[in-house]
């Protein structure tokens, strides 16, 4: 299993439409990307955050199938709007035993 955590900051002209458009795409993701197993978004609610509003999880079947989803053609199409919105951070790991 491969786990991909992201963490974003918003930049400082995106709407609460365009924000809720990205949760909502990222959650699209789950049956249409091979592999992707569970995928978890919410709010951050840390005091400690940093900025980072937003912060989710997705797993994956194994290694191949998480390095597929980089390159699929429907996350594509999901980062090359959602990128110019975001200040994001990702720590990508397999669990260890």
């Amino acid at each position: 299993m491969v786990i991909h955590t992201f963490i974003f900051r918003w930049k400082p002209t995106v709407t609460d439409a365009q924000k809720q458009q990205a949760i909502e795409g990222i959650l699209a993701l789950q049956g249409k990307i091979p592999g992707l197993v569970e995928t978890l978004i919410g709010h951050n609610i840390s005091p400690r955050s940093q900025g980072y509003e937003l912060g989710g999880i997705m797993k994956f079947s194994d290694r191949a199938a998480y390095e597929a989803y980089n390159d699929h053609p429907i996350h594509q199409q999901l980062l090359s709007w959602l990128v110019p919105l975001i200040e994001p951070l990702e720590v990508d790991f397999e669990p260890a035993s």
